[in-house]
């Protein structure tokens, strides 16, 4: 079966996902791969710009916005388990 939203065909729950809210769950998450300083600080300060724009866009009164904004702060505040896994490996000096 495939499942596609707004005419793009969407290969599994994380781009369906990403295609129904039109958030990049990375961007606000952090990639699973490790990533250099220099493009993390770049990602964050995207995500920091969408961010904003999306909290103007509710207090506008776009409804949808809200939501998108709720749902992108709450990705910003998790960590993706396999990295958080690996950083506590190297940390009490196990093999990843």
């Amino acid at each position: 079966m495939r499942t596609f939203v707004a005419g793009q065909e969407a290969h599994g729950d994380i781009e369906f996902a990403e295609l129904a809210l039109g958030i990049d769950i990375d961007l606000f998450r952090g990639p699973l791969e490790s990533e250099t300083d220099g493009e993390r600080a770049a990602r964050e300060d995207a995500a920091r710009d969408i961010l904003a724009d999306l909290r103007a866009e509710a207090a506008a009164g776009d409804e949808i916005a809200g939501w998108d904004a709720l749902y992108a702060d709450a990705l910003t505040h998790t960590v993706p388990f396999l990295r958080a896994a690996r950083g506590h490996r190297s940390e009490t000096g196990e093999a990843a």
